[in-house]
């Protein structure tokens, strides 16, 4: 077991009228953050009951990899589009332990 490897839960509640748009936005993150360094999953799932919520499973072979993600021009980017679209985000770091 890696214990450098870092599990990482993005919960992101976008307003109805704007699903579409995020969910578009959030698909575009997959493909370059797949080759970035140090990424092991990136995995975008949609709720189905509550088709505005949304949730990444990622696994970083580590923590200073994944900060190195989230300061990319393309998590920017991502940020800048959607600002006032998302009700609510919730990001937890978690560590495998079993």
């Amino acid at each position: 077991m890696n214990n450098n490897q870092l599990t990482v839960i993005a919960r992101i509640l976008v307003k109805p009228e704007k699903k579409e748009f995020v969910k578009s936005e959030l698909l575009k993150l997959i493909e370059i953050t797949r080759r970035e360094e140090g990424c092991i999953d990136y995995v975008l799932h949609q709720d189905n009951e509550n088709k505005n919520l949304f949730l990444f499973y990622e696994n970083w072979s580590s923590r200073e990899l994944w900060q190195k993600h989230i300061n990319n021009s393309h998590i920017s980017d991502y940020r800048k589009a959607t600002e006032g679209a998302i009700e609510e985000f919730t990001l937890n770091e978690m560590t495998l332990i079993g």
